[in-house]
């Protein structure tokens, strides 16, 4: 992780008020560093930062990258920039007192934020604390987890009949299911206690 990290700002409907002002505050260290943006918010962001042009100098090197709207696509994007290795840390102002039609979207962010090590600020003290961290102007390298156990895991298949070994029975026999397809009505174990009901 370099010095000019890589900051997402993420903010939902009822909290994009917090994350104007926040960003109002610490305008002059979020300019030192490269943004990326959810839709409304990266607009909102822009005009917020553009009015306090008059105050600070902009860097020639600053840049701050709009994606598409949350419910539209912009938290599965920033997603894809995580795995990818070009997020270093995530402001994400989320609505606890509100459903949102994309919940799975935001979970799935959040996930991958924490698969990845990737640092999230959820509200404005954690977001203060982040950003006036002294490790925010200094060089950092992350832990980053590994996921070979995962990737190498065993997975038995008969590729001549594209079936999946699931299971193996008492009698030794593959309790098997084709690729890909799902599993209709109990498995041998349930089915053995559905026929000793059926005897008794």
């Amino acid at each position: 992780m370099n010095v000019q990290k890589n900051i997402a700002l993420v903010a939902h409907d009822h909290r994009k008020k917090d994350m104007i002002e926040w960003v109002e505050w610490n305008v002059s260290n979020l300019l030192q560093h490269c943004l990326t943006c959810t839709g409304t918010t990266g607009r909102l962001v822009e005009k917020a930062i553009r009015e306090k042009q008059t105050d600070l100098a902009i860097p020639d090197d600053f840049t701050m990258v709009k994606l598409h709207s949350g419910p539209l696509g912009g938290d599965q994007q920033l997603g894809a920039l995580i795995t990818e290795g070009k997020i270093d840390l995530i402001i994400f102002f989320w609505d606890p007192m509100q459903p949102q039609p994309h919940d799975v979207d935001v979970k799935a962010l959040l996930r991958i934020a924490v698969l990845y090590n990737v640092p999230i600020a959820c509200n404005r003290s954690t977001a203060d604390f982040i950003i006036s961290s002294p490790l925010m102007t200094h060089e950092y390298a992350p832990i980053m987890p590994s996921h070979e156990a995962y990737l190498q895991r065993e997975l038995v298949a008969d590729s001549r009949e594209g079936r999946r070994v699931d299971a193996v029975r008492p009698d030794g026999r593959a309790d098997e299911t084709p690729v890909g397809a799902s599993i209709i009505g109990p498995r041998w174990d349930q089915r053995r206690e559905v026929e000793n009901i059926t005897l008794n």
